[in-house]
């Protein structure tokens, strides 16, 4: 915006303009001055600090803020059209280098995000957070970094839901000989030979699962059902308490765990 010298400029003009061409009162016949005829007067210039100033015929003053009272600001005084920038806390970070994402595909990402889930879900303040956790930890688990593993074990999803059990193990013993390293697939090949009555496999299974992922809680949870089945109450309450303690928020499993503490509370294993 243009500056207070430059609003004087008119001014100091104006003046010197007069001086130079040496122009004296005007007066009638009989002597007496002549009224000059009134012109319209500019702003007046305020300055904090100084007495106002008239400003000559025609100048504006606007002040720090721009025009006021519906004054349009001269060329230079408006505000150029740049692109704003961007500022505050946000511009800055904005501005950073950012650390790249984790990779889910990468198993130093997939633990990673893992890590970072199940620090959450310790802390999770109420069972809706705890849930939402809980589904992302499944959805990381089913993330197996190879497309044909993936491919592999949407099919085996489908037989299982068609509860065709030889089909679905025929599936995930290719998966578990690509990716001997996940441990969604042994624990969904134990849910398979679960089902179809092979409580040993399903165990054999869930040990594998257990070594490579040892918070894997469905995997704990599905080891306490089989010992359950197998009349090893205390054995599965066991396994149902190392559930609850990586996921504390599975209220039927604590449901579970307070009825089976009653049961085998005293008995040797």
């Amino acid at each position: 915006m243009q500056g207070f010298s430059g609003f004087l400029r008119p001014l100091s003009m104006l003046t010197a303009a007069l001086l130079a061409a040496g122009l004296g009162v005007a007066r009638a016949d009989d002597g007496s001055p002549i009224p000059r005829p009134v012109q319209p007067q500019g702003d007046v210039l305020r300055i904090p600090g100084a007495p106002p100033i008239q400003m000559p015929p025609g100048v504006r003053v606007f002040g720090p803020n721009g025009p006021t009272d519906g004054q349009q600001p001269p060329p230079e005084a408006r505000p150029r059209q740049d692109a704003a920038e961007p500022a505050g806390k946000d511009a800055k970070a904005a501005a950073l280098p950012q650390p790249p994402k984790p990779d889910i595909n990468e198993p130093a990402g997939r633990k990673k995000i893992l890590d970072d889930l199940f620090e959450r879900l310790g802390k999770a303040s109420d069972d809706h957070e705890a849930a939402f956790l809980t589904a992302a930890i499944e959805r990381v688990w089913m993330r197996s970094g190879s497309d044909t593993a993936d491919l592999l074990m949407s099919r085996a999803g489908e037989a299982m839901e068609a509860k065709d059990w030889t089909l679905t193990q025929q599936v995930l013993d290719k998966v578990v000989a690509i990716l001997p390293d996940w441990a969604e697939a042994w624990n969904k090949r134990a849910t398979a030979r679960f089902s179809d009555n092979d409580y040993a496999g399903a165990i054999e299974d869930i040990a594998h699962a257990l070594a490579i992922e040892p918070r894997h809680f469905d995997a704990l949870a599905g080891l306490g059902f089989i010992l359950q089945k197998m009349d090893m109450d205390k054995r599965a309450l066991q396994a149902f308490r190392k559930a609850l303690e990586v996921n504390p928020r599975q209220e039927q499993l604590r449901k579970i765990v307070e009825k089976l503490s009653l049961d085998v509370d005293g008995h040797d294993i």
